[in-house]
């Protein structure tokens, strides 16, 4: 299996703040790594990095082997890499629909007949086809974390990154959208920030634990939860009980 997505040497620094220390790892299409650490690890600046919204100092990043240190975040949304967010961020006072046909349109760049089979295809495959004509505005919560991954797929990424995205659900919408994301998954590579474990543990093959922008490890989703470095940096904890509660509720 082939390397969608491969960085090395990934460096930044914000003047005495290291956010990413020589970052490195690959992933396959169909994969999907989960990424942990306490705030200020470095995890939502390795996503800005992706993303083109901040520059490295140094290292590369290279998706489908195609070099993406350079390029503007626009032109990196038209490669395929593409973001939902923790907090959902549709236009508003559009549709369902609208929200998912402008992805398709402009990160896409599809033409207008496909671009409107694309946004139905995708409203579709995430369970919101019934709410297409539902202003994004007034859509639940989970619906709008649904839409947060419709218009990712719209764009039709090789790279999907996921930022915290069931922060804020119950535990049965939590469910729900560990679902939809399992199914998602098989298409293309996938990284997930997530605080809550379980969602990871059901969907990541990987888990990457960051603090202070450097990787401590890299490891199945047992073995890091497991480890010594997700209980002290991660969880914030030394003593096996609590983690054995953790990992009891994420299986």
């Amino acid at each position: 299996m082939s390397d969608c997505l491969v960085i090395d040497g990934l460096c930044k620094r914000y003047s005495e703040i290291v956010v990413a220390d020589q970052v490195a790892l690959s992933l396959a299409r169909g994969e999907c790594l989960g990424v942990v650490g306490p705030n200020g690890a470095g995890k939502s600046s390795l996503f800005n990095l992706i993303t083109g919204v901040a520059v490295p100092d140094a290292g590369s990043i290279r998706l489908e082997g195609r070099e993406l240190v350079g390029l503007r975040a626009d032109a990196r949304a038209r490669l395929g890499v593409a973001r939902a967010f923790q907090i959902p961020q549709p236009f508003a006072h559009l549709n369902a629909y609208e929200n998912a046909l402008a992805a398709a349109t402009f990160a896409a760049r599809l033409p207008r007949a496909q671009a409107a089979r694309q946004a139905w295809a995708v409203l579709e495959r995430t369970g919101l086809a019934d709410r297409a004509d539902v202003p994004a505005g007034r859509l639940p919560l989970l619906d709008r974390k649904r839409l947060e991954l419709a218009k990712g797929l719209a764009a039709r990424p090789h790279l999907l990154l996921l930022d915290e995205i069931a922060g804020g659900l119950t535990e049965a919408e939590v469910q729900v959208l560990v679902a939809l994301v399992l199914e998602l998954k098989q298409d293309v590579a996938m990284i997930w920030i997530e605080h809550i474990a379980q969602a990871l543990m059901a969907v990541a093959d990987r888990i990457m634990v960051l603090n202070f922008g450097r990787k401590l490890l890299e490891d199945t989703p047992a073995a890091a939860m497991a480890s010594r470095e997700v209980r002290e940096v991660y969880m914030g904890v030394g003593d096996e009980d609590t983690l054995q509660e953790s990992t009891h509720a994420a299986a």
